[in-house]
C-alpha cells in the first residue's frame, strides 16, 4: 500500500556541465527521412523566432514551412503487466537540425514508488550504460568524472502523484541522441480496479509516436478500459484488443492527430494515458501463483457485508489551516459523514492548541447525529497552535473507553483518521515522544491513518506514525482539489470487510514471506503475499487463510495455481517470466524500508540496511541505498541518480551529548569547576589573558547556542541545523551600530547521513568606528576605513583602533573589547588535518552584560532584553540522566530537556560542563520566528526585520 511506496520521494540534484555530442551523420535515422528532408543548403537560420525555414515547391512559387531546431523522430512507450507486476520502457530519439549547439532534454514522469532498473543513452553509436552501485561507491565514481569536467546531471524531483526523471545534454549541430529508461512497479488494487498510468510528455510533435500496453493476467480479466484523460481530443485513437486472459492497448496518433489544432505546431500529447482493469474472481477469493522458485498470493474476496466501523476523525484546526484548505476539508468531511452507515459509530476531535470534541463518546451514525456533526464542523474557525500529541491521545482514549465499557461491536473495526498540515507547536514537541505515547496507548485493534496537508508538512513523521500503528499515510497537496483527494483516501480505508486476516503456509516448503498490507481487508483493495518456495516440495504449497467477517469466522484454503502456468506464459512473448521474482523483491524491499525507519536499535537498523542493499544490487534497482551510475565505455563521462536516506531523523532538535563534536578536538568529556570572574584590563602591549566571566551567551560546535538569562539564572540551549555557506545573524543593533554574523562551513562529508555544520568565519561590524573584523580559522583581518591589518593564528598580538581592541592569543582565542561597554571572545578549535570528517571551526562567547540598545536583535541579541520564562513540572525523561520539563516563554508552552553543553574558554580540550534546558526544533518557540529569518546576505549585514 502507500506505506510501502513512499521512499522514492526526492533525489540528488547536480548542476554540472553537459555532454559534448560528436557528429557522425544520421544513418540510424534514415527510416524517418520523410519527416524532415535534411537536404544540404535548404535551411536558413532565423534568429528572431529561433526556428528554420525550409523551401517547399508550391503551385505559385515557393512557400515556407518552419522546422524545429530539434526534431523528435521517435517517442515510444512499451509497458507490460504480468500478474500485477508492470515493467515500462520509454524511448526517445532526437536530432539537432540547427547549425548551433542545442540543449536536448529527456524529461519523463514515472509513478511514485516505481523502481528504476535501467537507463541508457546512445550518442552517434556510442552507448552510455547504467549499473547499480552502493550509494557511496556511486557518488565516488561520479565525483571522479566530475573532477575531470566530463559529466552530465541527472535530476529527479517531486510531483503530485509522479516523479520527474530528467537529464539534459548539449547536442552539437547535426548530432543525434537516443534515450531509454526502464522502470518497474507493482499494481495495487484500489476502489475495485488496478490503475496503470503512463505520463506522455514528448514536448513536441513526433513522426512516430506509439504506446503499447500489454496486460497478461492468468487469473482472467473482468474488464479493461482506457480513461478519457485528454478531454476527447483522441477519441477513437486508443485501440483495445481483449481476450480472456490477455489484452493489448495501442495508442498511435498520427502527426495530424497530435496537433493541438489543425494548423498548430504544438502537440496535444501532454498528459496521462490511464488503463483501468480488474481480474476475475467469480470462482475464488484468492489466487496462488507459483513460478520459477517464487510464489505470489493475491487475496481480494468480494460479496462480503461491510464490517461495522468505529471511526474518530482528528482534524487540525490551527491557524495554518485558514482559508481554502479548511473550506475544502469541511466540504470533504460533510461528504464523508454522509457515507457512514447506521451501524457505524463515530465522533470528531478538532484541535489547535486546545482539544475539543464534538462528542466525548462514540455516537451511532444516525441521520440526526450526522447532521449535527456537519453543523459542528461548519462552525470551525481555524486559529492557534498545533497540539497533535494530546489530540491523538484523546481519540485513543475515547476508543479505549468505549471498548472497556463493552459499547463496541466485537466484530467491528476501529479507525483513527488524522488530518493535519503542520508540525506540533504546542504541548509535546518531540516527534519520537509523540510516536512513543501513541504506541503505548493505542490498542492492537485500532488502525491510525494520517493525511498530511500541504507541501511543508512533516510527512515522514506521519508515515512513521501510521506505519507502526497498522495504518497508512497519504500526502494531500494544497494546490490541488483537497476535497476530492481527502474523499478518495477515505474511500480506500472506510469499507472494512475482514478482520485479522492470517496467511498460513507450510514452513517446510515456503520461506521469506512478505506482504503489502496489514491484517484488515478493505473493500476494493487486495492483499498480496509473496515468498520463495522449495521446488522439490512444489506439491505441498497451499495457503490456509483465516479471517473474521461481519457475520462469521472464515477458513479459506487456496491451492497453488501451477497447472499450465508455465506453458501459458511461455506462449506469450509479452509475458514476463520473472514476474513472481520481481514482485517478491518489490514487496520485500519496501517492507524492509518501512521496518528500517522503525528499527528500535542501531544494530537492527544496520542489519536491515545490509539486506536492502544486497537485494537492490541483486535485482538491479535504484533504492535509497543505491545509485544508478550511467557511463560511457571509457568510464570518464558519468551521470548519477540516487535517492536520499528514506527517513530523516525524526527529531531535528535532539540534544547530542558529544556526538556532534569533532572527536579530535574534544576527545572526552570532563567537568572542571568554573573559575570565578575577574576583571578584564589591557596594559600596554600585553595580550588580554584575564579569566572569562562565567555567565555568557555562546555558540559552539554544530552550532550549539547557550543563552544565559541572568534574572532567571538559567541556561537555555538550542541547535541550529542549516547549510554550509549560510550566514546567520547573531547580533543586529542598528541603533548602536553593531552587527555580529557567522558563516557556516560544512564537515568534509556526512556522518550517519547528516552533514554537520560549524562556524568557519565570524564578522564584527562597528559602524561608528567604521571598523570590520573578520575572523576565520586561518586569519584575523581588521579593517578600519582604508587601513587593513591581517594576523594569523600563529601570532600573539593585539591591534588597537580607536575604542576597539583586538587581541590574539596564539592558536587559542581572539578577544574583542569595545571601550568598557562590551566584549566578545572567539575560540579556535583545531582538528587533525587528515580527519576524514571533521574540520576546524570557531566558537563565540558574548557576555550578557554587554550594553546593547533595547532594539538589539539576532539569534543572540534578542536575549539582551531578557524574556520571562517559567520552568515547571520537571519529570523523568526517556533517559534517566535527561529529565524533561515544561517551559512557558513568549506566550508558548514548550517541552524542554535537561542536559549538558560545553564551555571551552577555560579548557579548550575538555571543556567545562554547562547544565542547560534544551529547546528542540532549532529553538522553535524560544527564538522569535523561524531560524531561517536570521539569514543575512553579507558577513557585515544588519538583520532586516519585518
Amino acid at each position: 500500500m502507500k506505506r510501502l511506496t513512499c521512499f522514492f520521494i526526492c533525489f540528488f540534484l547536480s548542476e554540472v556541465p553537459g555532454f559534448e555530442i560528436p557528429i557522425n551523420g544520421l544513418s540510424e535515422f534514415v527510416e524517418y527521412k520523410d519527416l524532415v528532408e535534411l537536404a544540404p543548403g535548404k535551411f536558413q537560420f532565423v534568429a528572431e523566432n529561433q526556428r528554420y525555414q525550409r523551401s517547399l515547391p508550391g503551385e505559385s512559387g515557393e512557400t515556407l514551412e518552419e522546422v524545429d531546431q530539434v526534431t523528435l523522430y521517435t517517442y515510444k512507450v512499451q509497458s507490460t503487466i504480468t500478474s500485477r507486476m508492470a515493467t515500462t520502457m520509454i524511448q526517445s530519439k532526437l536530432v539537432n537540425n540547427s547549425p548551433q549547439p542545442q540543449n536536448v532534454m529527456f524529461d519523463v514522469q514515472i509513478p511514485k514508488g516505481a523502481f528504476i532498473s535501467n537507463f541508457s543513452m546512445t550518442v552517434d553509436g556510442t552507448t552510455f550504460r547504467s549499473s547499480i552501485k552502493e550509494k557511496t561507491v556511486g557518488r565516488a565514481l561520479y565525483a571522479q568524472a566530475r573532477a575531470k569536467g566530463k559529466t552530465a546531471g541527472l535530476v529527479r524531483s517531486r510531483a503530485l502523484d509522479m516523479e520527474n526523471f530528467r537529464t539534459e545534454v548539449n547536442v552539437l549541430p547535426g548530432a543525434k541522441v537516443e534515450f531509454e529508461l526502464h522502470y518497474q512497479e507493482a499494481k495495487w488494487r484500489k476502489l475495485g480496479s488496478y490503475e496503470h498510468r503512463i505520463y506522455l510528455q514528448p514536448g513536441r510533435l513526433a513522426k512516430h509516436l506509439e504506446v503499447d500496453v500489454w496486460v497478461v493476467e492468468p487469473q482472467g480479466m473482468r474488464f479493461l478500459h482506457v480513461a478519457d484523460t485528454f478531454e476527447g481530443h483522441f477519441d477513437g485513437v486508443p485501440v483495445i484488443s481483449k481476450g480472456q486472459q490477455k489484452a493489448h492497448v495501442s495508442f498511435k496518433p498520427t502527426v495530424a492527430q497530435q496537433r493541438i489544432c489543425p494548423n498548430c505546431r504544438e502537440t496535444a500529447v501532454d498528459g496521462e494515458l490511464v488503463v483501468l482493469y480488474d481480474v476475475s474472481r467469480e470462482e475464488k477469493a484468492g489466487e496462488l501463483e507459483v513460478f520459477n522458485g517464487y510464489f505470489v498470493h493475491f487475496f481480494a474476496p468480494d460479496n462480503l457485508d461491510p464490517i461495522p466501523k468505529n471511526i474518530l476523525f482528528v482534524i487540525d484546526v490551527s491557524g495554518s489551516m485558514w482559508g481554502v484548505k479548511m473550506k475544502q476539508t469541511v466540504e470533504a468531511m460533510k461528504t464523508i459523514l454522509d457515507d457512514l452507515r447506521a451501524e457505524d459509530h463515530f465522533s470528531v476531535v478538532d484541535f489547535n492548541h486546545n482539544i475539543r470534541t464534538w462528542r466525548n463518546d462514540l455516537i451511532s451514525a444516525t441521520k440526526t447525529q450526522v447532521a449535527d456533526a456537519k453543523r459542528y464542523i461548519e462552525k470551525i474557525q481555524p486559529s492557534g497552535g498545533t497540539n497533535i500529541n494530546e489530540a491523538l491521545l484523546r481519540a485513543i482514549f475515547i476508543l479505549n473507553e468505549a471498548n472497556n465499557m463493552g459499547l463496541l461491536d466485537p466484530n467491528s473495526v476501529s479507525l483513527i483518521i488524522l488530518v493535519s498540515d503542520g508540525d506540533p507547536t504546542v504541548g509535546e514537541l518531540k516527534l519520537s515522544k509523540i510516536q512513543k505515547n501513541v504506541k503505548e496507548n493505542i490498542r492492537d485493534n485500532i488502525s491510525l491513518f494520517s493525511l498530511g496537508m500541504g507541501f511543508d508538512v512533516d510527512y515522514d513523521f506521519l508515515k512513521r506514525l501510521s506505519n507502526e500503528n497498522r495504518g497508512i499515510a497519504q500526502r494531500i497537496y494544497g494546490n490541488q482539489d483537497t476535497s476530492s483527494q481527502l474523499r478518495k483516501f477515505y474511500n480506500q480505508v472506510s469499507t472494512p470487510l475482514l478482520r485479522n486476516v492470517q496467511f498460513n503456509y507450510p514452513q517446510t516448503a515456503v520461506t521469506d514471506v512478505t506482504q503489502n498490507s496489514f491484517h484488515n481487508y478493505f473493500g476494493g483493495s487486495e492483499i498480496v503475499v509473496a515468498g520463495k518456495f522449495d521446488p522439490a516440495k512444489l506439491d505441498q504449497i497451499q495457503s490456509i487463510i483465516t479471517a473474521t467477517s461481519a457475520n462469521t469466522e472464515l477458513v479459506l484454503e487456496t491451492l497453488a495455481q501451477m497447472d499450465d502456468l508455465q506453458d501459458f506464459l511461455s506462449k506469450d512473448k509479452h509475458a514476463d517470466p520473472d514476474f513472481t521474482k520481481k514482485l517478491w523483491a518489490y514487496l520485500t524491499i519496501n517492507q524492509l524500508l518501512a521496518e528500517r525507519s522503525l528499527a528500535p536499535t542501531a544494530a537492527a537498523k544496520r542489519k536491515i540496511t545490509r539486506s536492502i542493499l544486497q537485494m537492490s544490487l541483486d535485482h538491479h534497482i535504484v533504492t535509497p541505498l543505491t545509485s544508478l551510475v550511467i557511463e560511457n565505455e571509457a568510464g570518464d563521462e558519468r551521470m548519477l541518480a540516487d535517492a536520499p536516506p528514506q527517513d530523516p531523523s525524526c527529531c531535528s532538535g535532539a540534544l547530542y551529548y558529544g556526538s556532534k563534536v569533532p572527536s579530535s578536538s574534544i576527545p572526552s568529556w570532563a567537568s572542571p569547576s568554573p573559575t570565578p570572574m575577574t576583571s578584564m584590563q589591557a596594559e600596554g602591549a600585553k595580550v588580554l589573558e584575564s579569566t572569562p566571566p562565567p555567565h555568557v551567551m555562546r555558540v559552539e560546535n554544530d552550532p550549539h547556542f547557550i543563552i544565559y538569562l541572568p534574572k532567571s539564572q538559567k541556561n537555555i540551549c538550542f541547535n541550529i541545523d542549516s547549510e554550509p555557506g549560510k550566514i546567520l545573524n547573531l547580533v543586529s543593533d542598528p541603533e548602536s551600530g553593531i552587527a555580529v554574523n557567522g558563516q557556516l562551513v560544512g564537515a568534509k562529508k556526512p556522518n550517519n547521513g547528516k552533514l554537520s555544520t560549524y562556524f568557519g568565519k565570524l564578522g564584527f561590524y562597528f559602524q561608528s568606528e567604521d571598523m570590520k573584523i573578520e575572523i576565520s580559522t586561518k586569519t584575523i583581518t581588521v579593517s578600519c576605513g582604508s587601513s587593513t591589518s591581517t594576523l594569523s593564528w600563529a601570532d600573539t598580538a593585539q591591534i588597537m583602533n580607536q575604542r576597539v581592541l583586538t587581541s590574539v592569543k596564539k592558536e587559542k582565542a581572539v578577544t574583542i573589547t569595545v571601550g568598557k561597554e562590551m566584549s566578545f571572545s572567539v575560540l579556535l578549535h583545531r582538528v587533525w588535518k587528515k580527519h576524514p570528517i571533521n574540520v576546524d571551526f570557531l566558537g563565540i562567547y558574548i557576555p550578557a552584560t554587554n550594553k546593547f540598545s533595547p532594539t538589539a536583535h539576532g539569534l543572540i541579541g534578542q536575549f539582551m532584553q531578557e524574556p520571562k520564562i517559567h520552568i515547571f513540572n520537571e519529570r523523568p525523561g526517556k533517559d534517566p540522566k535527561k529529565p524533561e520539563a515544561s517551559m512557558e516563554v513568549k506566550g508558548q508552552k514548550l517541552i524542554v530537556t535537561r542536559g549538558l553543553q560545553k564551555d571551552y574558554r577555560t579548557d579548550v580540550v575538555f571543556g567545562t560542563d554547562v547544565p542547560c534546558w534544551f529547546v528542540h526544533n532549532s529553538g522553535k518557540g524560544f527564538i522569535d520566528g523561524h531560524y531561517k529569518e536570521y539569514f543575512v546576505p553579507q558577513l557585515y549585514s544588519f538583520l532586516r526585520r519585518p
